[in-house]
């Protein structure tokens, strides 16, 4: 759409007043991020809002980055503007009324749940006196803490908002444990926007669709305002609804089967394409595939990772110093496209030496890292040309072709809210520019999800039976350098060979290094080996998780353990913070930083000759 006008419906947005308590409902493409930026740009440059004076937050990093790139291409004033995840705010928030806490180390409920009670408290008046306008996107997918810190801090606070949302988008519902808390989640904080703030509330809408270029892409809009109207009202036909959008979809182009004719089609496609699973599972199924016939592609993340780049150690690896120069900097090599004065800019918000911008304070820097306080522009997942995600995953992205896994029909006992279910598809199929295509299903039968850990994990027949778990963020030891701990190397060197040898999408194996567990509730060791070489160990967290998954019951106690485990990817190198002083001793400089390989994968356990993981439980 063009950054130069606005529609009647953007215009109404963008010219309400600093004091208007604004609802916007904003369709499916509907140019909301592009009406907000021109709204805050209003709000400074019209009305005279300083950037201290006004709030943004919104769910994920993605998020806030694109509010982030688009402020930047404003006005001086506008593009200083902080705009926040829930999480990041909340911490903020924490760490200014609570100092002593060490609140990093909570959890992302206990840290939304702590800068509720401090808001309702009174403890955070003083932080927020000049708090004129509040701006809050995908208020659709506020449920539970996340909507009682939104309605405090809306009625704490006399101040303008803008918030922004569409009800045939809520799709987290299933974030709230409880099911019968989890239906009356829905819509439940229009209905309290409406109910507080009366006829002072505003209702406006958005709903012209910018990003579907063709009528295949648009398929799947007419259904926005039926499911809009089943959020806001209730309607007991939600199947038939999650039917009708199916309907359209397979009226779509089919690939056919999940084989080597439909990747190449995927391979050869000049533009973006998304590969939209209905779940991670069968995400992590599709990606396995694409490994083995040699398809290039990205697993998309959650929304809650924060990795820190490869090239980051660089910057520590440069000098044994306690700050970095920008001519040095400038003379370290980043990945191709990288802006070096935007990054340094970023650097500076969390690295930056006192007295002037020339300088990083590698200490500081170093203490962001290992609080997971770096900005979120330098904790992107890398671009790639072909993605393959969850529905869930997919929120908020776009791509040129869009490729959707059948989900097939709605399961009762699988799905316990069909009107969610509905939503959920209509996002996926809401994603493409210009083409819309589906594959046929994927086989998960003996895949679920393992309570015990969160991960997904491979199933047999048998209830006791246990073929393989998801691989995930944090598997791989990262306290002291990889080749001082259960296997020994020159640890420079191997830092050498992770930067040059281990690439995204390179596959590894998980070799266990003893036959029983050192530890009691822990698995043995494993080495992780890239071509039969060992760059890593698996971690604390995984070796528990290993032996959480192989319990089968409260009595049994795992004493046979997988071979090996294959099936598992590098998803890249992250710049992890460990031990300064095993830095130290393995030559690797004075500030505890170095790389090590992040995994993902759905695991496949090999056994020992005539081993089983199930046979002491049977």
């Amino acid at each position: 759409m063009s950054e130069l006008r606005l529609t009647p419906e953007q215009q109404a947005v963008v010219t309400q007043p600093a004091d208007a308590l604004v609802l916007v409902t904003a369709g499916a493409g509907a140019g909301k991020t592009y009406t907000l930026v021109r709204r805050l740009d209003r709000l400074m440059a019209e009305e005279e809002l300083s950037a201290g004076e006004i709030l943004v937050l919104t769910f994920s990093r993605a998020a806030v980055r694109e509010l982030r790139e688009r402020l930047a291409r404003h006005g001086d004033g506008v593009r200083f503007l902080r705009a926040q995840t829930f999480d990041s705010w909340a911490l903020d928030v924490l760490r200014r009324v609570d100092a002593t806490t060490k609140w990093q180390h909570r959890s992302f409920e206990a840290r939304i749940e702590g800068a509720r009670q401090a808001v309702e408290d009174g403890l955070a008046d003083d932080l927020f006196e000049d708090l004129r306008h509040v701006v809050v996107d995908e208020v659709q997918d506020l449920v539970g803490s996340r909507r009682d810190l939104v309605e405090i801090l809306l009625e704490r606070f006399d101040c303008g908002f803008t918030v922004v949302g569409d009800p045939a988008q809520s799709i987290y519902g299933f974030t709230v444990p409880n099911p019968r808390e989890r239906a009356g989640e829905t819509n439940r904080f229009f209905d309290w926007l409406r109910a507080t703030f009366g006829e002072d509330l505003v209702e406006l809408h958005l709903t012209d669709n910018f990003r579907a270029q063709t009528e295949e892409a648009r398929i799947a809009l007419e259904m926005g305002p039926l499911l809009r109207g089943i959020a806001e009202k209730g309607n007991d036909e939600t199947p038939l609804h999650h039917g009708m959008l199916r309907d359209k979809l397979r009226d779509s182009l089919n690939l056919g089967a999940l084989e080597a004719f439909s990747l190449e089609a995927l391979r050869d496609y000049d533009g973006t394409t998304a590969v939209l699973c209905r779940t991670n599972g069968q995400a992590l199924v599709v990606s396995a595939e694409m490994h083995h016939f040699g398809i290039p592609h990205r697993l998309q993340r959650s929304a809650r990772d924060r990795v820190a780049p490869a090239w980051l150690a660089s910057l520590f690896a440069a000098t044994d110093g306690a700050s970095l120069s920008r001519d040095r900097f400038y003379e370290i090599g980043l990945p191709e496209g990288e802006n070096r004065d935007l990054v340094w800019r970023h650097l500076q918000r969390v690295g930056g030496a006192r007295g002037g911008d020339r300088h990083l304070d590698l200490a500081r820097l170093r203490a962001a890292l290992a609080g997971s306080r770096l900005p979120d522009e330098l904790t992107a997942q890398p671009p790639s040309r072909l993605v393959v995600s969850s529905f869930h995953r997919a929120k908020g992205l776009e791509f040129d072709r869009v490729v959707i896994v059948d989900p097939g029909p709605l399961v009762p006992e699988r799905d316990e809210d069909p009107a969610e279910a509905a939503r959920l598809l209509y996002v996926a199929m809401t994603r493409p520019r210009k083409e819309l295509l589906w594959l046929d299903p994927v086989d998960v039968r003996h895949l679920r999800i393992d309570r015990s850990t969160g991960r997904w994990g491979r199933y047999g027949f048998q209830y006791w039976r246990r073929d393989g778990m998801e691989l995930i963020a944090g598997d791989v030891h990262a306290d002291q350098p990889a080749g001082t701990r259960d296997f020994t190397c020159e640890a420079g060197e191997l830092q050498d060979y992770l930067r040059t040898k281990v690439l995204a999408g390179s596959q590894v194996l998980l070799k266990r290094l003893e036959t029983d567990a050192l530890e009691t509730d822990q698995s043995p060791p494993y080495l992780i080996m890239h071509d039969r070489r060992p760059v890593g160990t698996a971690s604390e967290g995984f070796k528990a998780d290993l032996y959480r998954h192989l319990k089968t019951s409260k009595s049994f106690v795992p004493r046979n353990w997988p071979r090996s485990i294959d099936e598992v990817f590098v998803d890249g190198l992250e710049t992890v913070a460990g031990s300064e002083s095993a830095g130290i001793r393995a030559g690797l400089g004075p500030h505890g930083v170095w790389l090590v390989p992040r995994l993902v994968g759905l695991g496949r356990f090999t056994w020992d000759k005539k081993e089983d993981a199930g046979d002491e439980a049977q």
